[in-house]
């Protein structure tokens, strides 16, 4: 696999296993290179490295789930340097908008100009996670057609992240 192939699949891990959509759903969205771009251009490639490299590490060093989702916890979630940058990207996916970086985290570990609160794109906010999660439509956007709003919201979720403790990323 190329570098760049095995980024973005490694991406996509991540992002499923954060947010708890697969990959389908994911890649659906048309917002992966778009998500991992911006990641990249505020952070850097090195901290963005470090964050795969971990989540990698952390899966495949997991014999269940219930390993896996401690590992996440422990060593991203609760990182001074990847937690933040997690939690970003998990607002990223469910709304379409990169919230700025802490201060502290900025002073910390630098500054980037790019770091400021943004929708991604014109597409990112209709795609975000938040109205699959749901079961809605964008404000504004994707009509749900006339009278829809009579119905109640169906949750039915089947877009799930699962961790499959035999797959390794090397």
């Amino acid at each position: 696999m190329v570098k760049e192939e095995y980024q973005v699949h490694q991406f996509v891990e991540l992002s499923g296993a954060l947010t708890d959509f697969n990959a389908f759903a994911l890649n659906g969205t048309g917002q992966v290179s778009d998500y991992l771009h911006t990641l990249t251009n505020i952070v850097g490639e090195d901290i963005v490295e470090q964050l795969l490299s971990t989540f990698s590490a952390v899966y495949e060093a997991s014999a269940d789930e219930t390993m896996f989702i401690n590992g996440i916890r422990q060593q991203i979630l609760g990182d001074v340097k990847l937690g933040p940058v997690a939690r970003n990207l998990i607002k990223l996916w469910y709304t379409g908008t990169w919230y700025q970086l802490p201060n502290s985290w900025r002073e910390d570990f630098g500054r980037s100009e790019q770091d400021t609160t943004f929708f991604v794109s014109s597409a990112s906010y209709t795609e975000g996670l938040l109205w699959q999660a749901i079961d809605a439509n964008p404000s504004g956007a994707k009509g749900p057609g006339y009278g829809s709003w009579s119905q109640p919201p169906r949750i039915n979720f089947d877009n799930a992240w699962q961790f499959k403790p035999s797959t390794k990323f090397r």
